[in-house]
């Protein structure tokens, strides 16, 4: 009981410093006590690499807070041993001008705030950021997860090659084994610049 408690007191402190890494739209790296401490933005999503809108939007977060000092707000930590919580710069919420301008959806399922609905329905309705996109390309993070999650667990009979064999450039054999796994199995970490072309060093 006692470490468990700790544990939560560790993830509830606060601390500062400056940002040193983007990851992409709603993942930034803070050095703390010469630390690099990864954290991921609560209550929002951006969009995946490789979808429409993740390069502006990991721009835009760079834009913000790279190379200055923000405190961070921990909440709890995700599956994958990230801090997630709130990043402040002075009096400003990043993960609220990320919504507010386009360059994220607010986080179903992990909402603690509802006004941040709000705020993505004004962003919306002012066609700011992905919401200048067509309406097909605005889809939403977790629901591309979640496709590719899926697609993993199937075999699509098409040709050769079958989803979850391969998740990494260096892994495919062919262009057209990198084009499978991003058309049928929603890999879109292989097309980095998202302009549909996966594996550049493959299809040149």
């Amino acid at each position: 009981m006692v470490s468990a408690l700790l544990v939560v007191a560790a993830v509830a402190a606060s601390f500062s410093g400056p940002v040193v890494g983007i990851t992409d739209g709603d993942t930034l790296t803070v050095l703390s006590d010469s630390r690099p401490v990864t954290v991921r933005l609560a209550e929002i999503d951006a969009p995946e690499m490789g979808q429409p809108w993740s390069m502006r939007a990991r721009q835009a977060l760079s834009d913000k807070v790279f190379e200055q000092t923000v405190t961070v707000e921990p909440l709890t930590r995700d599956r994958f041993g990230r801090t997630v919580g709130y990043v402040r710069l002075g009096d400003r919420e990043i993960h609220r001008e990320m919504v507010r301008e386009g360059h994220a959806w607010a986080y179903e399922g992990y909402l603690r705030d509802a006004t941040l609905v709000d705020d993505e329905a004004a962003a919306r309705a002012d066609a700011v950021g992905l919401w200048s996109l067509p309406e097909s390309e605005a889809v939403a993070p977790w629901r591309v997860r979640e496709q590719a999650r899926v697609a993993s667990l199937a075999e699509p009979a098409v040709g050769p090659f079958a989803c979850g064999e391969r998740r990494y450039c260096r892994e495919m054999r062919s262009c057209e084994e990198a084009k499978f796994h991003l058309r049928y199995c929603g890999f879109t970490r292989i097309d980095a610049d998202g302009d549909g072309v996966p594996c550049e060093r493959l299809c040149r």
